[in-house]
C-alpha cells in the first residue's frame, strides 16, 4: 500500500468513526467506564453501610477502631487497545476482512475516548508483541494509531492472547480501561492472565469473526488454508460428518471463550464481519453502565 492509498484509507475511517463517536457514542463510553479509574484520596472512620472491603486494616489497628479508604474518580483515564494482528485477521469470506472491522471498532473506541480527554494506547499482538504505542492524548495521536492499524505488517502469524495480557499487566502500572479485539482463534490458555489483567485494569473483550469461521457451506470439495500456519488441506464440504465436526469445533471454542470471560468477570461483545458493529458496541456500553449503577 503506497502513502497516498494509506492516507485515503485513514481519512475514510476517520470520517466514519469520528462521526459515530460524536453522534452515537457521545456520553455512552464515559457513562459505561466513568468511575473505573479511581485513586486513593484519604481515610475516614467507618460508617454503617460502608463496604468492608474498603477497610484500611493498618490504620484500624493503630486506632483500635475501623477506618475505610476513600477514593475519588480520576479526571484523566487511559484506554488501551489490545489488537490481534495474527494471520486469521486477514480472513474475509462474508463481508469485510476481520482486520478491517477491527480497525473501525478500534478507531471508534479511540475517538470516543478522546471526547473525554482520555489517553489512548495500543498493543498489537500475534503470538508475540508486535508493537506497543504508549498512551497519549489528541487527534494527531489517534490518526497515528489508525495508520498503524491499517498498515501493520506483523512478523508472526500465530495468536497468543496470554502474551498480550501479560504484557499489558506488566507494562501499565496505572489502572486503565482496556479493550481486547480478536477473533479469539487461539489454542493457548489465557484464563489466568485475563483474570489478573481484569483485577488490575477494567477489561472488556470484543470478538470479531467471519460466518465461515462458524459454519461450512455445502460447496463440495474445496482446498482451505490455515491463515496462521499456512498449511493447506482439502475438505469435502458435501459430507455431513465433516460439516458437523466443523460446527462442533466452533461450538467448543465459543464455549471456552464464554466460560473464560464469565469466570474472569470480563464483558464480551461478539460481532460478525457482515453486520453493523454499532449495535454490539452500544449494547456493551449500556450493559456495563446498567450493571454498575
Amino acid at each position: 500500500m503506497d502513502a497516498k492509498e494509506l492516507l485515503q484509507k485513514v481519512r475514510k475511517i476517520e470520517i466514519k468513526t469520528r462521526g459515530l463517536s460524536q453522534n452515537i457514542f457521545a456520553g455512552e463510553y464515559h457513562t459505561a467506564f466513568k468511575g473505573r479509574g479511581v485513586i486513593f484520596s484519604e481515610v475516614r472512620e467507618y460508617q454503617p453501610g460502608d463496604d468492608i472491603r474498603d477497610i484500611d486494616w493498618n490504620v484500624t489497628a493503630r486506632h483500635n477502631k475501623p477506618f475505610v479508604k476513600v477514593y475519588e474518580e480520576e479526571r484523566e483515564l487511559t484506554m488501551m487497545l489490545l489488537i490481534d494482528v495474527s494471520g486469521s485477521s486477514d480472513f474475509g469470506a462474508v463481508g469485510d476482512e476481520k482486520k478491517e472491522v477491527i480497525a473501525e471498532i478500534a478507531a471508534t473506541l479511540a475517538f470516543s475516548s478522546i471526547q473525554n480527554n482520555d489517553k489512548v494506547g495500543v498493543i498489537f499482538f500475534s503470538d508475540r508483541i508486535e508493537k506497543f504505542i504508549p498512551p497519549k492524548k489528541g487527534k494527531k495521536h489517534i490518526l497515528l494509531i489508525i495508520r498503524e492499524i491499517i498498515d501493520m505488517k506483523p512478523e508472526s502469524r500465530g495468536t497468543n492472547i496470554d502474551v498480550a495480557l501479560k504484557f499489558m499487566t506488566n507494562a501499565l502500572k496505572k489502572r486503565c480501561t482496556a479493550f481486547l479485539l480478536s477473533d479469539f482463534i487461539d489454542n493457548h490458555d489465557y484464563f489466568s492472565s485475563m483474570s489478573i489483567a481484569n483485577r488490575k485494569h477494567d477489561l472488556a473483550a470484543i470478538q470479531v469473526y467471519d460466518k465461515r469461521d462458524a459454519r461450512l457451506p455445502d460447496v463440495g470439495l474445496v482446498r482451505v488454508r490455515d491463515m496462521e500456519t499456512g498449511a493447506d488441506r482439502w475438505l469435502d464440504t458435501s459430507s455431513a460428518k465433516v460439516r458437523k465436526a466443523f460446527d462442533k469445533a466452533w461450538y467448543e471454542r465459543q464455549q471456552k471463550l464464554s466460560s473464560t470471560v464469565g469466570k474472569c468477570g470480563v464483558d464480551l461483545a461478539s460481532v460478525t464481519t457482515d453486520e453493523d458493529y454499532v449495535k454490539a458496541l452500544l449494547a456493551l456500553f449500556r450493559n456495563r453502565a446498567g450493571t454498575r449503577r
